[in-house]
């Protein structure tokens, strides 16, 4: 091997394939990428929008996900912890939607999307990416990634504040309990795929079964580590699922708060 060739690095580097064509593939590599650039960027500016909006979050009894727990200076009815913020002079979603949104952007899957859809590196497995060198996550910004295990400790509190809400949302706009409408029923869908999605982390994984020498010593973390494991391995379709699951129930409530439709009542 040259001295030339030694020095390489990043994406030249050594350790790389030496092939000059952009790729040898003959499939629709691009079709994946491109799909979720799409879908992602598209989800990405309809909650920026809406978490600027500062409106039409609440239809009693329903508190819209991006804005719980609504921290600042809410609508009546949407504080279930109070006020603490209420002078922040911005949307109420922008004190608390930072911690979801941090857990979703450092995820292990969502790296692995954004990176081939928005940054192509690479744009997929076998395909030439078009940046001359290549850091890591060792430089900023994607230094931040490793903020992944803190960001999983905020998104368990956010799970547990959204099942309290689900528990309110069986209650009539009176907020009379004993009450069911199809709201409910999408929150309660949302927030199963929300729990599916944190608890099947690779941090999740690491928190309950890792630095353990030995296994049969414990039995309990072992027993929870398998059962990680096994929900891991669904971890992207969670991802994607609990993504859409939000903002369909946003808009849900969004819709109902401006009064375009009317909520649906079972009992």
């Amino acid at each position: 091997m040259s001295v030339a060739t030694e020095e390489r690095t990043g994406v030249r580097g050594a350790t790389r394939a030496e092939i000059e064509a952009r790729t040898l593939r003959e499939d629709r590599w691009w079709l994946s990428p491109l799909v979720t650039f799409v879908v992602f960027g598209a989800f990405v500016i309809y909650a920026t929008v809406r978490a600027f909006m500062g409106r039409d979050y609440y239809a009693s009894p329903y508190l819209s996900p991006f804005y719980s727990p609504c921290l600042g200076d809410c609508v009546e009815g949407a504080s279930d912890f109070g006020q603490p913020f209420k002078a922040w002079p911005l949307s109420a979603a922008l004190i608390i939607l930072i911690f979801p949104l941090g857990f979703r952007m450092t995820c292990y899957y969502y790296r692995k999307a954004y990176y081939r859809a928005f940054w192509l590196s690479p744009p997929a497995c076998a395909v030439a990416e078009p940046h001359s060198a290549y850091s890591g996550e060792t430089r900023f910004p994607l230094i931040l990634q490793n903020l992944h295990r803190w960001f999983w400790y905020a998104a368990l509190v956010i799970a547990c504040v959204l099942t309290f809400d689900v528990v309110l949302a069986f209650r009539n706009a009176e907020h009379e309990w004993g009450h069911m409408g199809l709201g409910t029923v999408l929150m309660l869908v949302n927030v199963v795929y929300i729990w599916l999605y944190t608890l099947s982390c690779h941090s999740c994984r690491h928190a309950v079964g890792g630095r353990l020498r030995h296994f049969s010593k414990h039995p309990v973390r072992y027993r929870l580590w398998t059962w990680v494991s096994g929900l891991n391995a669904n971890h992207a379709r969670y991802a994607w699922i609990s993504l859409f699951s939000v903002a369909l129930v946003d808009l849900y409530i969004w819709l109902l708060a401006m009064g375009v439709i009317e909520d649906v009542r079972f009992f």
